[in-house]
């Protein structure tokens, strides 16, 4: 596919659909770009759908088949957008640092391919709220789905949910008191069953 180049065009590569309740343009939204009235349109069209259909299907479905509807907070940022957002100290990385992240139609130097999108797990919010043990939602993803990296923030738990080929596989958060790594392969704990952590909270749903 052709970068979108008319509103027509764009319109299709927002119709293109990634997984069974997921559509590119349900990704392409974005506030830097609507305020400051920056085009968040991929470069490499085919690139972002491939990157956004593996995060889709291999990680956000799972999710809602589990745990029901999930909101999209922020997603697929163009290199324009991603750098402003930098560049203004509006919560966003380095293009570099995005490239498989945030911006999907971009390779890492490595040549990975991968896709970000932060999400709210809306079964998560009345335990997360009661009992603010965000926990139990990442050590969930951790024993059960493949991931690059998770990052949790304070609004509603909403978290980034990074994944490709690369696969580091590195919890992180923003959430007081437990700021910082919650795991990652070599640190203690990393292996074996965590389901102390959150089968209070399954029992909830159910």
């Amino acid at each position: 596919m052709k970068p979108p180049r008319s509103m027509r065009a764009l319109e299709e590569l927002g119709r293109v659909r990634l997984s069974r309740n997921f559509f590119m343009r349900d990704f392409l939204y974005s506030e830097i770009a609507n305020f400051h009235r920056i085009q968040n349109i991929p470069d490499d069209p085919d690139l972002a759908i491939m990157a956004g259909r593996k995060l889709c299907e291999e990680a956000l479905e799972p999710l809602w088949d589990r745990f029901g509807r999930i909101s999209v907070r922020s997603a697929y940022r163009s290199p324009e957008v991603n750098r402003f957002g930098n560049q203004h100290n509006l919560n966003c990385g380095s293009n570099e640092s995005n490239f498989a992240g945030h911006i999907w139609d971009r390779r890492t130097a490595r040549g990975e391919m991968g896709a970000c999108a932060t999400i709210i797990v809306h079964a998560l919010i009345p335990w997360y709220e009661t009992t603010g043990r965000w926990e139990a939602m990442a050590w969930w993803i951790h024993d059960h789905l493949p991931y690059d990296e998770l990052e949790f923030f304070p609004k509603f738990a909403a978290f980034n949910y990074g994944h490709g080929d690369r696969q580091t596989r590195r919890i992180r958060s923003y959430i007081p008191p437990r700021r910082g790594i919650l795991t990652k392969p070599g640190m203690p704990g990393a292996d074996g069953d965590h389901s102390a952590e959150y089968v209070e909270w399954l029992e909830t749903l159910e």
